[in-house]
C-alpha cells in the first residue's frame, strides 16, 4: 500500500539577520590595538629568517583588515621553492565577528580551509589575548 503524501505548504521566505554596523569609534580602537599586538608579539615571535631548505614555505609578513563586520588577522608566506606557482601567497589565520554592543565572536582558520568559532561574546582585548596566548591562530 502506498504512503500519502503530505500537501506541500508555501512558507514565505525566511528573513535574513543583517549584521550590526560596527561604529568608527571602535574601528579605530581595534585596528590600533591589532596593530601594536602584530609589532609587538606576534612579528617578533612568529617571523624567523629563511630557513636553510628551499622548499620550505615562510612566514616574511602578519598584518590585519577590516571587511564588512570582520577583522582579518592575515599572513604573507613566501614559497621559494621553484615548483611554486606564486613567490607569495596570504592566509587569514583569525577572524574577529562583530555581534554588536562592542562584542566579538573569535574564529581561527582550520587546516581544512574551514573557520571554526570558537570563542563567543569576547570584548577587544579579550579577543587579542586569545589570539596572542592560544595555539590555534597561529602555529
Amino acid at each position: 500500500m502506498a504512503k500519502k503524501r503530505k500537501p506541500r505548504v508555501w512558507m514565505p521566505p525566511t528573513p535574513k539577520r543583517s549584521k550590526p554596523a560596527v561604529p568608527d569609534h571602535l574601528r579605530e580602537d581595534v585596528t590600533l590595538k591589532a596593530n601594536e599586538l602584530v609589532q609587538k608579539h606576534l612579528k617578533p615571535a612568529h617571523i624567523k629568517p629563511p630557513p636553510t631548505n628551499p622548499e620550505i614555505n615562510y612566514m616574511i609578513d602578519i598584518w590585519t583588515r577590516w571587511y564588512q563586520s570582520y577583522f582579518y588577522f592575515c599572513a604573507t608566506y613566501a614559497s621559494p621553492s621553484p615548483h611554486a606557482l606564486s613567490p607569495t601567497f596570504e592566509l587569514r589565520f583569525a577572524r574577529m565577528a562583530y555581534i554588536g554592543n562592542e562584542r566579538f565572536n573569535l574564529v581561527y582558520m582550520r587546516h581544512t580551509g574551514q573557520w571554526n568559532e570558537i570563542y563567543f561574546d569576547l570584548s577587544v582585548e579579550e579577543c587579542l589575548t586569545a589570539i596572542r596566548d592560544e595555539p590555534f591562530f597561529l602555529h
